[in-house]
């Protein structure tokens, strides 16, 4: 039985969206390349565009979606997101960072530049904004993902209040930061892969040089310190960002998953804080088929948000219908 701490009305729509939208055929999935000068190389991302994009001179609300651990771009594609997305007005954009968590590394080696935090925020957004008709302020943003991006979604949200109204993750890895800073206190090494990543280039993510997980694997410290660490904690940060700035937060996770306890301890943190948001819990493990399944319902709660900020925009602020 899945638990849902916000109101009925929400469950039953998000539920008829995402029936909905499993009734139809998937929206195209367009693959853009561009310049990221915050880690000195072309990127791409994944982009699904409203059905009536080209019909029509609207700007849209956009989504990012943020990839776990070994994954790329290509992931939330996979995971039923263009079928889903037929349902709303939305432009749907699946970035990609590697296995950098999402951070910009306290040092870097072999003349690598690991800014990825400023990838996302600065160098995606950006791009999107410039060839998209997009909402291109904070009503008009959320942001989401799963495992490793479930973190970097929570945490570049948290950290950038000011980009967007919704934040999100799934089956997040949310404690990292904080896993990090208490073993840095303590005198410990982080944990590392037991083994070496691997040389061969997936042809599937096509990004020169940045390939294969070898490649994708940054080199140097990604904490220096461990003010480092909670400069990227959600579980600071939420408590840090004024209560008018907060996004709106949403979380799930699996009965089954490894990751539950830092979740549910997240959820106590925003409870004891009274803080408003959005979490679902159901059985399911740390697997696509789980992530598949729970992402059409977070996209119906984030496009709600989503919505529910931009019909609240004053009218000298609204979104003009012109873009690129």
């Amino acid at each position: 039985m899945k638990k849902c701490l916000f109101p009925l009305l929400a469950c039953g729509a998000a539920l008829l969206l995402t029936t909905t939208a499993v009734a139809q055929q998937p929206l195209p999935v367009k693959t853009v390349e561009f310049d990221s000068p915050s880690v000195g190389r072309k990127m791409k991302y994944s982009i699904v565009l409203p059905e009536k994009y080209e019909q029509t001179t609207d700007r849209y609300p956009v989504l990012y979606l943020l990839h776990g651990l070994t994954s790329a771009y290509t992931q939330w594609p996979r995971q039923g997101v263009p079928l889903y997305a037929r349902a709303y007005d939305l432009i749907v954009v699946s970035a990609d960072a590697g296995n950098s968590w999402y951070i910009n590394w306290a040092q870097s080696e072999g003349g690598q530049k690991n800014d990825w935090e400023e990838a996302i925020i600065k160098d995606l957004i950006g791009h999107v904004d410039a060839t998209y008709r997009t909402v291109a302020r904070r009503e008009g943003r959320a942001i989401n993902g799963l495992s490793m991006g479930g973190y970097g979604g929570l945490m570049l949200g948290l950290k950038h209040a000011d980009k967007f109204c919704s934040v999100g993750s799934h089956s997040g890895a949310i404690a990292f930061a904080k896993s990090f800073g208490e073993r840095m206190k303590e005198g410990k090494e982080f944990p590392r892969p037991k083994k070496e990543p691997s040389k061969k280039p997936d042809p599937l993510i096509g990004i020169e040089g940045f390939s294969s997980q070898a490649e994708r694997s940054p080199r140097g410290k990604i904490f220096a310190t461990p003010e480092d660490c909670a400069a990227s904690d959600p579980f600071q940060l939420v408590l840090k960002v004024p209560r008018g700035q907060l996004p709106h937060i949403y979380l799930d996770c699996g009965t089954e998953d490894r990751l539950i306890e830092s979740n549910t301890q997240f959820v106590k943190l925003l409870i004891d804080n009274k803080i408003p948001f959005t979490y679902a819990q159901s059985g399911g493990g740390h697997t696509p088929p789980y992530w598949a399944r729970e992402v059409g319902h977070s996209m119906a709660v984030q496009y709600a948000i989503l919505q529910r900020y931009l019909l609240a925009l004053p009218k000298s602020a609204q979104v003009p219908k012109a873009g690129p």
